[in-house]
């Protein structure tokens, strides 16, 4: 079942609105989002009703913080007060998004994890595009730490008990189905980072040129060229979703060669779990992870590790 989603925005940030709704396209094709805006609300309808019912149905609050928005008298005191009573209740997560610099550190914001990371607004990320991914990739490790309830609705896991402040653990196992679906999950999230980041340094003037190309829905190759270095200024990678089809390779397979086959790899990883999660290990290739293939890692720490160590080859690093 897809988690439900409220967008609280302020009408003079619906240019945000409209990118955000785009890079969430991918969440909602998968069936793991439905969103919800008030520009979905029919002609006829009673504004306010409608607003709150769609509220008290959703899982998770998503605010779009600008100063626009701390200024709204509803967005601030009707939608995210209602929200903030859910949250209480244990039947909400509350995700405040950064658009623009504006004072909600000093706002009840603050008590939440806001997105981007570091809550760096959007408008002051060289490529939007790259924030947007972010916000996406911080929205889907949320989606996933949600569980399903007997009635089949989604609802948040509750962190901590209010009676004893204590975190409850559940043991589960994981199905073959499950895996495959965290796989394929992950694959998408290793798709999007590096598609976003050639864009984005193919988009910086000088001496980088960078290219994404999709080889099929299971696989992509990318290669970045330094042209300040004679030599040793190019790098290649495909990566490949291997559907289930291991050959000793893992659940994902990359090489550092451009548009290879699936005989080959440089690197894989493999889907795993213990009792209560499901998490990615690493098998050869980079180590930026201290050298421990057994480490838990999410999709989103693959993604960035294996960015960093493909344009690393081509002599790029960030800072």
């Amino acid at each position: 079942m897809p988690a439900n989603a409220f967008i609280s925005y302020s009408h003079a940030d619906e240019k945000y609105l409209e990118r955000l709704h785009k890079h969430l396209s991918v969440l909602r094709r998968e069936g793991d989002l439905q969103d919800w805006s008030d520009h979905k609300i029919l002609a006829g309808s009673k504004l306010g009703d409608t607003i709150s019912a769609n509220l008290n149905e959703s899982t998770l609050f998503i605010a779009l913080l600008s100063p626009d928005y701390l200024a709204s008298t509803y967005c601030y005191e009707k939608e995210f007060e209602q929200a903030r009573k859910m949250h209480e209740q244990g039947r909400i997560r509350i995700v405040p998004i950064i658009l623009e610099p504006c004072d909600w550190l000093a706002s009840p914001f603050s008590e939440f994890m806001a997105l981007p990371k570091d809550g760096l607004p959007i408008s002051e990320w060289t490529n939007p595009n790259n924030a947007f991914l972010n916000i996406v990739t911080g929205l889907r490790r949320i989606i996933e730490g949600m569980e399903a309830d007997s009635s089949g609705r989604l609802t948040p896991v509750v962190n901590v008990s209010p009676t004893t402040g204590r975190r409850p653990r559940v043991k589960q196992d994981f199905d073959s189905i499950q895996k495959a679906e965290f796989a394929d999950g992950a694959f998408a999230t290793i798709r999007h980072y590096f598609e976003r980041s050639c864009a984005e340094l193919h988009d910086l003037e000088g001496q980088i040129r960078a290219k994404f190309e999709p080889m099929s829905p299971t696989a992509f190759t990318c290669t970045v060229v330094n042209r300040g270095k004679r030599s040793g200024g190019e790098a290649h990678i495909t990566v490949h979703n291997s559907k289930g089809r291991r050959h000793g390779m893992g659940d994902i397979s990359y090489v550092y060669e451009r548009h290879a086959g699936t005989n080959t790899a440089n690197g894989w990883i493999s889907v795993e779990a213990d009792d209560y999660n499901l998490y990615l290990e690493h098998h050869g290739g980079f180590h930026s992870f201290g050298g421990r293939d057994d480490a838990k890692l999410t999709p989103e720490q693959v993604a960035e590790t294996l960015w960093n160590d493909f344009v690393r080859q081509a002599g790029i690093e960030y800072e």
